[in-house]
């Protein structure tokens, strides 16, 4: 070790000077590489643990062990050393001969230079420890430190030249935007002017608004005046028409209670008369002894043995009823010694016209004597041509009628169905019921004029169904 090295006062560890940064880097990295190719049993105890480090690692995880080692551990510098010397021999031989020692660079001026190598000569300095080996490294370190001065100056003036071309870049972009303002103000003064005159004409409409507004408003004051006149108007009238309808009512009341009492009065006075007009009647068939009727005007016009003139009389009202609808001819049925004439083949061809004649006769008859039954009317069914001995059945009236379980059934032998028909209405008595079952119009129409009641084959259809 040279003679220049300092040793600490508590041990024998030399003292370890400043040391410049990159120097020590430089150490620690050939410390590095030399403790991977060392003997095991030379590696000092603090770097057997390094040692296991991936070779790039060692340098920089390994980096305060391997520092430590050099300045306290002299048989691992030494070891370090002569690495060094081997790589560096020239280096280490100028290090080592005096004569070869650095010296200074002339001073023009401008402050001590560093010869080349400076850096490597100050870790071979600090590693082989010659005489005046500290002085490599204040060189080294002088070295740095003018290094990063300059470094500090051209990254300042690296930062003025930035700035100042960025100051010129926004002087650029302001001189740009200058003129872009004045455009974009020379816009918006056009605009202001556009701006101003729809502002003037805005007004303008404004003001025209406005008095709109009051011309319409005094229009709905007006309006609305006149609807509350009106309202009160109406009101009137409607208290008015409230009273018209109180007096209206009771009126009404008083109506009813004077057409009921005349109701009663009526029905007083008919029941009255109907009871006189029996008795009359009774009486009379007493007082003339007139035996009961043996023979019916239907009879006779069967025969043939009399002539029937038709007779006008007044028609029969249906209470607005359809000359098809089955409760009128339910109301009639229910009528006291009603004679119902029935359209025979009118009413079969309405009914079940896909049957054959015989059948058709037999069915309308069938349900005729259920009628008959049920309601106690004398029934007579005419049916164009002659009888035959099929189709009807029960006892041969006179004239030849048969009788069918109080159905009186007629042919219209020598003439048709509707003539007979309507010499049996006229052959009846006036005052007596006879309804007429047809929906041919003409026959209806006759009968009619001759006081019967005409109704539809429908209306028979539909109470023959419901038996």
């Amino acid at each position: 070790m040279g003679k220049g090295a300092s040793h600490d006062k508590k041990g024998g560890t030399p003292a370890s000077p400043d040391v410049p940064p990159p120097v020590r880097a430089a150490l620690v990295e050939s410390a590095a590489r030399v403790l991977g190719e060392l003997d095991p049993l030379l590696v000092p105890v603090t770097l057997q643990r390094v040692r296991t480090f991936a070779p790039r690692r060692r340098a920089s995880s390994g980096a305060a062990p391997l520092w430590h080692a050099l300045v306290g551990d002299d048989g691992f510098r030494h070891a370090v050393a002569s690495r060094w010397t081997t790589e560096h021999p020239q280096l280490a031989r100028r290090l080592t001969d005096p004569a070869d020692g650095p010296e200074d660079a002339p001073d023009d001026g401008g402050g001590p230079r560093p010869e080349p190598g400076t850096l490597d000569l100050a870790v071979g300095a600090f590693l082989l420890r010659p005489d005046g080996w500290q002085a490599h490294l204040e060189r080294a370190g002088a070295a740095h430190d003018e290094r990063s001065n300059a470094e500090v100056d051209h990254a300042a003036a690296d930062r003025l030249r930035r700035e100042h071309d960025r100051a010129t870049s926004e002087l650029v972009e302001l001189r740009a935007r200058v003129v872009t303002g004045a455009a974009e103000l020379e816009d918006a003064r056009e605009q202001l002017a556009v701006l101003r005159r729809q502002e003037r004409r805005l007004r303008s409409d404004a003001d025209r608004a406005r008095a709109e507004a009051r011309r319409e408003r005094d229009a709905a004051r007006a309006d609305l005046e006149a609807a509350r006149a009106a309202r009160e108007e109406a009101g009137a009238l409607r208290r008015a028409a409230a009273a018209d309808r109180e007096r209206a009512e009771s009126e009404r009341a008083t109506a009813r209670s004077t057409a009921q009492v005349g109701a009663d009065l009526a029905n007083a006075r008919a029941k009255l008369l109907l009871d006189a007009v029996v008795d009359a009647a009774v009486g009379l068939r007493r007082e003339l002894g007139l035996p009961p009727a043996a023979v019916r005007p239907a009879e006779v016009v069967e025969a043939g043995t009399a002539s029937v003139t038709p007779r006008p009389v007044s028609r029969p009202g249906s209470r607005g009823r359809s000359g098809d609808d089955p409760a009128l001819l339910d109301d009639l049925l229910s009528v006291p010694h009603t004679h119902l004439v029935v359209d025979g083949y009118n009413v079969t061809k309405t009914g079940f016209d896909d049957l054959a004649l015989v059948d058709q006769r037999r069915r309308l008859v069938d349900g005729l004597v259920r009628v008959a039954s049920r309601t106690g009317a004398e029934i007579s069914c005419c049916f164009d041509g002659q009888r035959t001995g099929a189709g009807t059945s029960g006892t041969s009236g006179s004239g030849g009628a048969t009788t069918a379980r109080g159905v009186r059934v007629l042919f219209s032998s020598g003439e048709i169905a509707d003539d007979l028909i309507r010499r049996l209405v006229a052959a009846e008595p006036v005052g007596r019921p006879v309804v007429v079952v047809t929906s041919d119009r003409a026959v209806a129409d006759d009968v009619q004029a001759m006081g019967a009641v005409a109704v539809g084959a429908p209306a028979l259809l539909a109470r023959l169904g419901r038996l």
